[in-house]
């Protein structure tokens, strides 16, 4: 193709929600539920139709996903001085702001350029040359993929993580993640409407998310993103609190964390209140062996992140650990649905639960499966 082609083709009617590996299911399943349209589950995420206002909407109403990127532009460029070249013809003026400095990332894959350094220094002089500052720590991201010679461009309209609610502050050990805590919830069945018991909840993400969600509550009604930094992107005005779907059902306690850490049990009473979830919250000091099923409440849903020995715990000492949970389970939660996340086939069948694996998903580089089944 010749240089003087014409330019880039834009694309604002893409927006891509980055998936936990192994999650992409849920995360599509969510955006189908809460009207994305066009939905399609790609590797690595979902890809839904839209532009500015759906990636707004999909920061703050979406739990599974990790960020939100924004594809606005896609060319074919065969080398540096291509890309140079096409990259310069990219509205970039139409989505970044003068006064707010970004960050160039750049991937290549497959393609005739295949140094990511170079490819960052073309498309950051193009971006100078429209007039909107470049620097190291720019508030936002300008993300490049060149695979196969085309070059998508991308802006990540997060920012920080959305597994980042921004009201935990107390974070336990080799904590779940609160984006994967909503997958494993829906892959449980979790509908808001059962009650949920995490027998060993640390900084209590299961819970609370169970929580958030039965109470219709935005994930990201706390945090700031980073399409507030772009062209537009305040005209959709302040976040919500919660979902227009939101049925009520948020009286009494339904969802119960233990662990026999006491200071666990203090960080997530005080996640419980930061999060505005504490009323439908319990908390408490106890061991797995003193688990019992929570009084006047029908059979829901037992889902929990015990150690694996991967990082915290011996495996050996572990096996006791899981086979009196089995052994709790057994003889007190019948009818109820349990799930168990571990990266240990061998552990999970210590329980003695007849659980089918569903999985693999990458926990911060450990592929961890979903082992449900039902008491």
């Amino acid at each position: 193709m010749a240089d003087d082609a014409p330019g880039p083709v834009t694309e604002p009617g893409v927006v891509f929600l980055v998936a936990v590996p192994g999650l992409e299911a849920p995360l599509a399943d969510e955006a189908t539920r809460t009207g994305f349209l066009g939905v399609r589950q790609v590797p690595g995420g979902v890809e839904v139709m839209g532009g500015l206002a759906e990636a707004v909407r999909a920061n703050r109403v979406l739990r599974c996903a990790v960020r939100v990127l924004w594809r606005v532009a896609e060319f074919r460029a065969m080398h540096l001085a291509q890309l140079d070249k096409r990259a310069r013809k990219v509205g970039w003026g139409e989505w970044l702001r003068a006064d707010v400095p970004v960050r160039v990332e750049a991937s290549c894959h497959r393609s005739k350029i295949y140094h990511d350094k170079a490819a960052v220094q073309r498309i950051a002089g193009a971006i100078t040359a429209a007039g909107i500052p470049v620097a190291a720590d720019g508030a936002v991201v300008v993300k490049a993929r060149i695979e196969d010679d085309l070059c998508t461009v991308s802006l990540d309209t997060s920012g920080e993580p959305l597994h980042r609610r921004g009201h935990k502050t107390f974070v336990g050990k080799a904590p779940l993640r609160e984006t994967m805590a909503a997958g494993f919830l829906w892959q449980m069945g979790f509908d808001g409407t059962q009650a949920v018991v995490d027998p060993m909840c640390g900084s209590g993400t299961i819970v609370l998310e169970a929580a958030e969600m039965a109470m219709g509550l935005v994930p990201g009604r706390s945090r700031e993103f980073a399409f507030a930094q772009m062209v537009g992107g305040g005209s959709e005005g302040p976040c919500p609190s919660r979902s227009p779907a939101y049925l009520g059902k948020d009286e009494g306690a339904r969802f119960f964390g233990f662990d026999r850490d006491d200071g666990a049990i203090r960080g997530a009473r005080g996640n419980a209140g930061r999060a505005g979830v504490d009323a439908l919250c319990r908390f408490e000091r106890q061991a797995v062996s003193d688990l019992m099923p929570p009084e006047g409440l029908a059979p829901g849903i037992v889902l929990t992140n015990p150690p694996y020995g991967a990082r915290i715990g011996e495996r050996k000492l572990l096996f006791a650990v899981y086979g009196a949970l089995g052994a709790t389970l057994r003889a007190r939660f019948a009818g109820w649905a349990v799930g168990i996340i571990t990266s240990d086939r061998g552990l999970a069948q210590a329980t003695g639960l007849r659980l089918e694996a569903v999985g693999p998903v990458d926990h911060s580089g450990t592929k961890v499966w979903l082992w449900r089944g039902t008491v």
